[in-house]
This record gives structure tokens, sequence and C-alpha cells, in this order.
């Protein structure tokens, strides 16, 4: 009986050759012709090692076609089949060689009656013998052992070599030297796992233009030619990569190994005036040949179709001709036909990209409206407005910024709602409105979207946090971590939730790590240099915010170095710093309250005094009126509000901020302020004990003026600080 009389079954999966059909429990799987050729012919040797070219020349006719086409039929079968490229149930990889069906297969006679069919057990075939080691895929490599026993061994050799093989002395020596060689070969080999065939690393591209202001332009292109590859099915793509990455090395093969990627795309970017010139360059990572380069030159306002053209270029190379996909990916490389509008937005993306300060986040809020107003449809740049509103919604504490985000999103989402950036920012708003169900939903709508993954896991990572599930919260952290192993932002936001939980030490381990792969980026620095404060490492808190500082003077990291002025005593200074933070950023509650506590500590007049706690109560209270369930802020409001003699409402929000039951050391702390203040002692010495308990570091209830002038401090803590 030949082959194609066969009906094959594997699993639930039932293949007939006949009916052409390949089904599912009865479902049609929908395999396109070429797809079920490559499945047929694997099917028919199954257990066997099939190369290459011998599937091109059985399905194609000829080898003449690009081996991508087959690695994107094989990507194509694996998702119909519900396989797994890294752990295969049904199709193995045999890398440089070609591909084996190892899934027990049976072959069933159409003739055959349903009980005949489930009684057959006709199973693959085993593997031939050779007589080196079997080669070893990522897959294979753990299960040495049970391969061993399921293959056997013969017991005897054939009849043809028994002939030739003669178990001279002479025989045996020649066998046994061979055997060593070659058992020494394999021995000595670091066994690595091969890339997958169809994947890429962008590097970052090289800008050539004598401007250092025109490094935007080309952070933006590379940023959306890795977003616009990512989509492309069956085309594995590295996340963002650093600089310092591409700097480590030059070589294609070496990059490649540390990638894992078997391809890198480079470009260099030139652009003078309203000329534009690209020189790109496709490399196989294996051999460090250019599979594929390219120089454009060309108006500026042909970048869209520039960058499509690499593109498709990119993609026939590595898979083949994919029909549909090259407009697909002018879709993606085209957000806007207004050149001017798209270059605004790229200034805005790079902004987004920089610190969490309010100027970088209102000025790219100023070039994604620079972008509207040349595009009024550009969905993408009014969904960077969004993002960034929220952004100061949150670091913050701007209450206006709440209500233009949603204003903004709502306009986004009328643009384009299936655009990932849309749900990304749709996610944001409501987790920060106090919706986790729509957050959620909307973070799940991307979280395997190519570009969004890190993204997505880190807001929902902050939604189940929020929800006291600290569990799915570090899942999604890892996951995050994992789809972006060079982004400083993912290691900053896995940091900051570190701190809300509590645990400092970790946290600052994190930033540690996020402003080595950021080292120019003034916020990351800032927030290092605020944890190290709250650790008690006052010298090196010091340090790291001014380096913020001399990269950029933002008003968190004046302020905070104006918190480590306080803690050695230093009032006058202290007040002076809080006061360029409060001129930087008028509308932070925290920064005016730690104006108040400077210039009180410093004998300020008491008009001054009061002053900057009235307007600290009244940018905390409309804070706390859209986030009810920040207690750190309850409890500072709560703070203020003692200080100004409203005791009544002072009490509580000292006990609203307890019963919300988060940010316990730090709201022990502003509680025991308050209650130092309204002359509670005893109350505030059991939060003092209370703060200690839950991590808050000495120096930050030592060095307190109020607790010090009041006798809250244990005698041996009360000696005059270090100027």
């Amino acid at each position: 009986m030949s082959g194609g009389s066969w009906i094959y079954r594997f699993g639930d999966i039932e293949v007939d050759p006949l009916a052409h059909r390949v089904t599912r429990q009865g479902i049609d799987l929908g395999l396109e012709p070429k797809a079920f050729a490559v499945l047929l012919a694997l099917l028919e040797e199954s257990g066997k090692a099939l190369a290459r070219d011998d599937l091109l020349d059985r399905v194609w006719g000829h080898r003449h076609v690009t081996p991508g086409v087959l690695n994107r039929v094989i990507g194509h079968l694996r998702k119909a089949l519900g396989d797994d490229a890294e752990n295969p149930r049904f199709i193995q990889t045999l890398h440089s060689l070609g591909y084996r069906f190892i899934a027990e297969v049976q072959r069933i006679s159409p003739d055959t009656d349903a009980d005949q069919a489930d009684a057959a057990t006709a199973t693959s075939a085993p593997a031939p013998t050779t007589a080196g080691p079997p080669v070893q895929t990522p897959s294979t490599a753990g299960r040495r052992a049970t391969d061993r026993t399921s293959t056997g061994t013969p017991t005897s050799l054939p009849a043809s070599l028994r002939r030739v093989f003669r178990l001279t002395p002479l025989n045996i020596v020649v066998a046994i030297v061979a055997l060593t060689l070659v058992m020494l070969v394999f021995w000595r080999a670091e066994p690595r796992p091969s890339p997958p065939a169809a994947s890429i690393a962008v590097l970052p591209f090289t800008s050539l233009s004598s401007s250092a202001d025109d490094n935007y332009f080309v952070e933006g292109l590379t940023e959306e030619m890795r977003s616009a590859l990512a989509g492309v099915v069956g085309l594995k793509v590295a996340a963002s990569i650093s600089p310092g990455v591409r700097e480590s090395s030059a070589d294609a093969r070496a990059l490649g190994a540390q990638l894992g990627v078997a391809s890198i795309l480079e470009a260099s970017i030139r652009r003078q005036g309203a000329r534009l010139r690209i020189n790109a360059r496709l490399s196989d990572t294996s051999t460090g040949f250019t599979l594929w380069s390219q120089a454009y030159d060309r108006e500026v306002a042909d970048v869209f179709d520039t960058q499509s053209r690499i593109a498709n270029e990119v993609v026939a190379a590595l898979l083949g001709s994919i029909p549909g996909e090259s407009e697909a990916l002018r879709k993606r490389l085209t957000p806007t036909r207004d050149v001017e509008a798209y270059d605004a937005f790229l200034q805005g993306m790079q902004l987004l990209r920089q610190a969490n300060a309010a100027e970088p986040d209102n000025k790219a809020i100023d070039r994604f409206n620079h972008a509207l107003q040349k595009d009024a449809g550009f969905a993408r740049a009014q969904a960077g407005i969004c993002k960034a509103e929220i952004r100061k919604f949150e670091n913050l504490h701007n209450v206006d910024a709440f209500e233009n985000a949603r204003i903004a999103c709502q306009r986004a989402l009328n643009m384009d709602s299936s655009l990932a950036e849309v749900s990304l920012a749709l996610g944001d708003l409501y987790r920060v409105q106090g919706q986790p169900d729509k957050a959620l939903q909307e973070y799940a709508r991307i979280e395997y979207t190519p570009g969004m993954i890190s993204e997505a896991n880190i807001g929902m990572a902050k939604v189940y946090a929020a929800q006291k599930n600290p569990k799915l919260a570090q899942q999604h952290f890892a996951k995050a971590q994992a789809a972006s192993p060079d982004d400083p932002f993912v290691y900053s936001e896995t940091g900051y939730q570190q701190f809300l939980d509590g645990d400092v030490k970790r946290a600052i381990a994190s930033f540690r790590k996020a402003v080595q792969l950021g080292p120019r980026n003034a916020d990351l620095w800032l927030t290092l240099g605020s944890l190290l404060g709250v650790d008690g490492d006052t010298v090196q808190a010091a340090q790291a915010l001014e380096h913020s500082i001399a990269i950029e003077p933002s008003y968190a990291a004046l302020s905070n170095l104006g918190l480590i002025r306080y803690q050695a005593g230093d009032y006058v200074a202290a007040a002076a710093l809080q006061r360029r933070a409060v001129e930087l950023n008028p509308v932070d509650f925290m920064t005016w309250g730690n104006l108040g506590m400077a210039l009180k500590a410093g004998s300020a007049p008491a008009a001054e005094v009061h002053a900057a706690f009235a307007q600290a109560a009244d940018l905390a209270q409309r804070y706390v009126h859209e986030q009810s369930q920040d207690a750190r802020a309850t409890a500072a409001l709560g703070h203020y509000r003692a200080e100004l003699g409203e005791a009544g409402q002072a009490r509580d929000l000292l006990l609203r901020a307890e019963t919300l039951g988060t940010q316990a050391g730090e709201v022990a702390l502003l509680n025991a302020e308050t209650l130092a203040t309204l002359g509670d002692l005893a109350g505030a010495r059991k939060r003092l004990a209370r703060a200690r308990k839950e991590g808050i570091p000495d120096i930050a209830i030592t060095s307190n003026a109020d607790f010090r002038r009041l006798g809250l401090l244990e005698p041996s803590t009360t000696a005059p600080l270090s100027e």
C-alpha cells in the first residue's frame, strides 16, 4: 500500500492524504497546500531525519526557492498543530540538517473500521543508528538517558558490514583510537542551543549626522523597525538592545551568540536638510557573512517607503515571500503620511523614554500635540499624550493630569481602537483610576503583542500588587524582564514595586541594574539616590542625587537632596533646595510638605511655615480625592492638617491611612509626625516603634527635628547630628 493510501493519526490529530484534510477531533485545521505537503512528507518518513534540500525537492520540485520559505511553512505547521519549536511534540528541528517527525504515528488503512483503528499500533520508526553520537538539539539534550534506552542497541551487524569488518588486532586498536578521538571532540565541545533559523536582532542604528540633536530620529527609526518586524508571523525578534550591547562587539558571530539570534540588522543614517541616506545590512550570525545590503539616498519625505523596503528585504531574506506581509509592514511603518508630524512624534517618544520628571513629560506632550496639529488623526500621538499625562498624575501627584489623560485616551480610542498603544494607555488609565478588572482586560489584549510584552506585563504586575497578590505580580514582572532583559525601564518598575512592598534592599539592587543599563538617565539615578537615603546610606544617596542633578536638575532630585541636607541638620540648605524644587514643579504636595518641615526646623517665620503646609494640604486633598487608596498620601495629608491646627481631620486621616494597610512603614512614620504635632507623645512613640519594625531606617527617625525637640528618641540617639 502506498504512503498516500494511509490515514495517519497522532495525538488527537488525523491526516487523510486522499481527502487532503487535517483534522483535530473532526475539526478541519485548514492547512495551506504547501504546509500539507510538508507534513505528509514528514509523516511518510516519521522517525527519520529529512534534509531541508530533500523537503524542498519533494514539495517545491526544486531547490531554487529561498530556505526561508520552508522555515515559514514549518512555523505555520507548528502553529496549526499546537507544537512548540523549543519543546517539540511533533516536529523536531535538526539544526543545520533538516527536520524529523518524532511523535508516535498510527498508519491506518481507509478500509479499517473504528475498532481496528483504535487497536492499530504502527508507530514511528526509530531513527537510524549512526557511527557517531546523536544530533543534539535543545529538546533532546536533556533526554539522553531516555533516548539510549528507548532506541536500543542492535544485537548483530548487518551482513554487508560483517563481511568487511573483521576483528583483527590492528582493527581493534584503530577502532579504539578513533572512538577515543571522537569522544574527546564531543566531550570538549560545549553544546550551545542553536538560535531559531528565522530570528533577528535590530541593532541600534548609528547616526552619522553632524548634530547630536538628531539622535531622537535615529533612535525612533530603530524602535519603529524592531516593532514592525516583531509583528511578522514566524520571525523571532530580539527585544530592544542597549547601545552598550552593540558596542561590546563588532563581530556578527559574537553578537549572534550573545543575543541568541541567527541574523542581525544594522544601519547607519545621515540626515542633511531634506536628504536622507541610509546604509542597511543584514548579516548571518553563524558565518558572519552579509546576507543583504543596500544604500538608500532619498528625500526625507520618503522615509516611510525606505523603512518599508528595508523591512521587506529582511523578511524576504529570512522567510521568503509572504502574501500580504508587504502591505502589513508598510502600514506598521507608516503611522502618518506627514513627515513633520512623524518627526515630532519621534521626539515625543524619545522624551517619554527619558526621566519621569515634569519637564520631559510636558515636552513630550508638546511634541505629540504638534504632531496632531499636522495630522489630526495621528492616533499613536494621541495615545502618547495619554501615557505622558498618566505619568504626571502618578509620579507628580498632578490631579489635573488625570482628567487630561482621560480625555486623551478617549480621543485615541475614537481614532483607532485597534492600536496596541491605545490598549496600553487605557490599561494604565484604568489602573490608576482604581478599576483593576478593566485594566487587566486591556493589558490582556496586548500581553503577547510584539513590542508591548514588557509594558503590558508590568501593568498587570502593578494591578496584582495593588490587589495584594505578590505571587502573580512577581510572575508578570519576571515575564517583562524575560521579554526585555536589557531595558532599564523594566528594572526600574520592578524596583519601585519592591520598594512599595517594603523590600528596600532588593529595590536598590534593581535600580543599580537599571543605572548600569541606562547610565545617562537622570531619573534612574534620582530613584537610586532616594532609595539609598531611605536605607540610611546618606553618603551614597547624596552622590547619586548629585549625579542625577548634573545630568538634569529635576525637582525630585533637588527635593530628595534637600531631605539629605535636612537629615544632616543643615536646614538652611535643605530649605533652599526645596524652594528650587517647588519652583520647577509647584503641584507636588510632598515637595511643599518637605519645604514646610525644613522651614519649621530652621525657625523660619511662622507665616512662611503655615503657607508651605497650607499649599501642601490643598494639593494633597485634591490628590487623595482621586487616589483614595494611597495610604502614604492620606497619612501625609493628615500630617499637614495637624500642622495647620486641624486636629479632628488629622486624626480621621491617620486612622484611614492605617486602615488601608499598605506602605505600613512610611504611614507609621508620617502618623508619628502627626501625633507629635498634636502633642500625643504616647501615640507618636507607638507609631515610631511600628515604623522601626517595618524597616524604616533610624536616620529617618533620629534626624526628625520635632522628634528630637519633644524627647521622643532614645537617650543614646539624641546626640547632635554631624554637619
